[in-house]
């Protein structure tokens, strides 16, 4: 209900106002009705008064002076002048005051009502504006101050770190964060749509967890990791005591990196990915623990940069089926943690390899276990094998019926898939749609789904996003009466001049003149 207050030094006017207005009908309740401008001014001060109905002429303050002390007080408000014809020289004054109307008296009811109908459909689209806003919010900032720790923010967004977040205020040195949920605990959670969304609203509960140990600034980067930005001082209790709150609060652990500090927002993006690298090397340091960068030995470093970039070729030739290669690739591997002089087993090694294996399957919306068709808590296989070769012949095996699977799932799904996005991309031409959207609604990474968009289709996603939209904005141009503006935002362009200039890029002239032709 909108909050209504009425003054007129006219008791039989104010009465007549509250009595004979369906006030209820209009989604409205009068808070109070009042006889003089200071009486007026205690309540706008003591309430949260919408909309204001005023009389123009009234002793000793009058409707004019008073609209302005409301616009002070909350100035949004709406106003509604009534006087009579004697007074409509003050109906220009009104006016220059954004008045929302100027009834006459004797006042016709209905001529109040139409008003009042008016203002409660603009206050009506107002707070819907403003309930997109605040749910369109925590999405923006966390995309800003996720461009930020990529390094690849502008100047508009730069500003708006500092003015509107608060950055620039901010006590530097800081340093950047990286809390990734463990295996061991999402691996209990069934690889459904139901086990997805058990994460996510974990990962939820996380950041807000966060938030409450003071950190302000938080991020969610994945449905497993969020990235933090604090104070230098304080970063290191304050990771440790969230950590532990996280082991008491949910049914799983996290491990933390923790990058180097930074004194400006352009050094933030190397102690962002010094804070990713600390977190490789959770194989080394064990799971639940705050890994700082400085921490790191240098042969930690050698090896897990060795181990990853094998994981990578293995993984790639695994996807692009290539048998050979997998064997090859296994083989240097097994060889690398022959000489191995970090203190972990082979078996351990193996089982981290099955790890990192399911994290890259997972992007593929893949799971290691479904696949394989075996439970995560029968891998206690590997620890009954004697010699290294016989759970490198075992990892071999498993590894060939994976790339087996894959390919003949592959050449069935990949054409379904891109229809798939293709129409869901159609259906939301009127949004800001990118690929991480697209990519985050089919549970793929964004990289992956663009190389696999373009191999079906021979087009980039954004080349097929800008044709699709040309496409459908040339069909309402020829089909419609709609104007130009109003066929722009259909098709997901806020900014006009923008669109007129790609439509023409992409027809050789301009709306109009495609209009015309």
């Amino acid at each position: 209900m909108y909050k209504v207050l009425l003054a007129d030094d006219e008791r039989l006017d104010l009465e007549g106002m509250k009595t004979f207005i369906p006030w209820g009908e209009l989604g409205m309740e009068v808070v109070e009705g009042v006889t003089n401008g200071f009486a007026a001014c205690k309540v706008l001060e003591e309430q949260a008064v919408d909309i204001l109905v005023t009389d123009i002429r009234m002793p000793n303050m009058s409707g004019l002076e008073l609209a302005k002390r409301a616009a002070e007080i909350r100035k949004d408000i709406k106003v509604v002048f009534v006087s009579g014809y004697q007074d409509f020289q003050y109906a220009k004054q009104a006016l220059k005051l954004n008045a929302w109307n100027y009834v006459l008296k004797p006042m016709d009811d209905q001529e109040l009502i139409d008003s009042l109908s008016q203002i409660r459909k603009h206050l009506d689209e107002e707070r819907s504006r403003e309930a997109a806003y605040s749910q369109m919010e925590p999405l923006m900032r966390n995309e800003y101050l996720e461009q930020l720790l990529e390094g690849i923010y502008s100047d508009t967004v730069r500003i708006k770190l500092e003015q509107d977040y608060g950055l620039g205020s901010f006590a530097w040195p800081a340093c950047a964060a990286v809390l990734e949920m463990d295996d061991l605990a999402w691996k209990l959670i069934p690889a459904s749509d139901s086990g997805d969304r058990a994460v996510t609203d974990w990962m939820q509960q996380v950041t807000s967890l966060c938030r409450k140990h003071g950190i302000d600034y938080v991020c969610r980067l994945s449905r497993k990791r969020a990235a933090l930005l604090l104070q230098e001082q304080t970063a290191v209790p304050v990771i440790e005591e969230l950590l532990a709150s996280i082991r008491a609060t949910f049914p799983f652990t996290m491990t933390a990196g923790l990058g180097a500090p930074c004194v400006r927002l352009v050094e933030v993006q190397g102690s962002y990915r010094q804070a990713v690298e600390a977190l490789d090397y959770k194989m080394f340091h064990g799971k639940g623990k705050l890994i700082q960068i400085g921490d790191v030995r240098r042969t930690e470093k050698e090896d897990i940069r060795h181990l990853d970039e094998r994981l990578e070729a293995l993984f790639s030739a695994m996807t692009r089926y290539e048998l050979v290669a997998v064997h090859d690739e296994i083989e240097a591997l097994f060889q690398a943690a022959r000489s191995l002089k970090t203190g972990f087993t082979i078996r351990s090694f193996t089982l981290n390899i099955l790890m990192k294996l399911d994290q890259y399957l997972h992007t593929m919306n893949e799971d290691l276990f479904q696949l394989l068709g075996i439970e995560f808590n029968k891998l206690d296989i590997i620890m009954q094998f004697e010699t290294i070769q016989d759970i490198q012949s075992w990892l071999r095996r498993q590894v060939y019926e994976l790339s087996e699977l894959l390919h003949k799932k592959k050449q069935k799904k990949n054409w379904k898939l891109v229809q798939d996005v293709q129409r869901y991309v159609g259906e939301r031409l009127a949004d800001n749609i990118t690929l991480k959207d697209a990519a985050e609604h089919f549970s793929f990474s964004p990289n992956y789904l663009g190389q696999l968009f373009k191999e079906e289709t021979g087009q980039n996603f954004s080349e097929y996003l800008i044709a699709l939209r040309m496409e459908r904005a040339g069909e309402l141009l020829r089909q419609t009466n709609l104007k130009i503006y109003e066929i722009a935002e259909q098709v997901g362009y806020r900014y006009l001049p923008y669109f007129s200039r790609q439509f023409k890029e992409t027809y050789g002239m301009t709306p109009m003149e495609y209009r015309r032709s």
